[in-house]
């Protein structure tokens, strides 16, 4: 009902606003000035002022609790959520920036169970949203409410692929799809006033060219500063017929010393502490981006692993051994274990081979003085075209061999 309700509200502004105001698909510009968030009477408001008015949507997600609000669109520009946070405890964490092209998204986390008292639009005079909230006993939590299922707010279905795609044998270019890790409302490990997101996504440019030069078809994952959810990553390469799924990452630890790069192929358990920690934090991303993960249950992600060791899984042993051995050829720091596994979510393709590389560590001062270095870089992109094209060729050959 709340959705359907923001619908017709979004079609009556649009017959009653004057001209300037009609355009909801235009950038409205968040206006810190007149914006807060206030607790009175046990009721948390948020209010954000914006420059004009946007169709919206307001929900409630659990595990952790959070509060999800989706803008068509919202430019927040250089404000940070923590300027807008400190005037209710109700509000423990927030976060907001791009969602996917032309959308945005605002993510609270809560210190319990709350509902909806209301959420409106105030078009007379400047604009503003403003949503009310109050605790509730945890029996009363609603989730989902207000997140209506519809073409407008939902991404679209994964492409089809007409017929199976047939692993390489080199009789055509190799397919790759390039993942930087993070972006838009997620911007990863932030350090040293370097932020992951930008970090993998510049390299990963800076990769694509160099295995484009190489005769290889590469496509990305995301090409600019957006969120992309990371079931989304793998069906990207599934629709791209892709022959190899590399994820691109550059960490941060909060505890203990960590440098040099390292690549990670899929294993049934974490080999250490530090790897169970760096997948919480990755697979945390799409909580913490308020993606509802509910229906993604652990059977069908066993399933997954079980049929990606069967053949496709040896294959990414293989090519994260080649990497590994690529990157110490060229003279590059690796981390003292420099092939780890672990049960990153964007591994379980369980027919594309898939690795991913941690770059280095932003919590690392001498990394991140290398992450940021052009030498450093060009060097890393070409061991990793190196690499790539070794494993390709001896994977060809092994595909002949398979279907002889």
């Amino acid at each position: 009902m709340v959705g359907r309700f923001l619908l017709l509200l979004a079609t009556l502004l649009a017959l009653t606003l004057p001209a300037r105001a009609q355009d909801f698909s235009a950038l409205a510009r968040y206006e810190p000035e007149r914006s807060a968030i206030t607790q009175q009477g046990g009721q948390t408001e948020i209010t954000l002022g914006i420059s004009q008015p946007v169709i919206y949507r307001v929900f409630l997600l659990a595990a952790p609790y959070r509060l999800v609000v989706d803008f068509r669109e919202v430019n927040f520009g250089t404000s940070t959520p923590q300027e807008l946070l400190g005037g209710a405890d109700a509000i423990t964490n927030l976060r907001w920036g791009a969602f996917r092209p032309g959308w945005s998204r605002m993510v609270a986390e809560l210190d319990g169970p709350v509902q909806l008292v209301s959420s409106e639009e105030r078009t007379e005079g400047e604009t503003e949203i403003r949503i009310k909230l109050e605790p509730v006993p945890v029996e009363k939590f609603t989730p989902r409410k207000g997140a209506a299922d519809s073409a407008l707010w939902d991404l679209p279905q994964p492409a089809q692929v007409s017929n199976a795609h047939r692993r390489q044998d080199g009789a055509r270019p190799l397919v790759v799809v390039l993942d930087p890790g993070h972006g838009g409302i997620d911007p990863g490990a932030e350090d040293g006033g370097t932020r992951e997101a930008d970090i993998v996504l510049g390299f990963a440019r800076q990769l694509r060219d160099q295995l484009r030069r190489a005769g290889m078809t590469v496509v990305m994952t995301r090409d600019q500063d957006v969120f992309v959810p990371l079931e989304t990553r793998v069906t990207v390469a599934r629709a791209a017929g892709a022959d190899l799924f590399v994820s691109l990452h550059a960490d941060s630890i909060a505890e203990g010393q960590a440098s040099g790069s390292s690549i990670y192929r899929l294993s049934d358990h974490a080999e250490d502490d530090a790897t169970r920690k760096l997948v919480a934090r990755h697979d945390r991303d799409d909580i913490l981006a308020g993606v509802d993960l509910d229906g993604q249950g652990d059977q069908v992600a066993h399933v997954l692993v079980d049929l990606a060791r069967r053949e496709t899984q040896p294959r990414s042993l293989r090519l994260s051994q080649v990497l590994a051995g690529a990157i110490k050829g060229a003279g590059l720091h690796m981390h003292k274990h420099p092939v780890q596994g672990a049960d990153f979510s964007v591994l379980k393709s369980p027919d594309i081979p898939s690795v991913l590389i941690e770059l280095g560590f932003l919590s690392s001062p001498a990394d991140r003085k290398r992450l940021q270095d052009p030498d450093w870089r060009a060097r890393m992109a070409a061991a990793i075209t190196r690499g790539i094209e070794s494993w390709a060729q001896s994977d060809a050959a092994e595909a002949k061999l398979l279907r002889q």
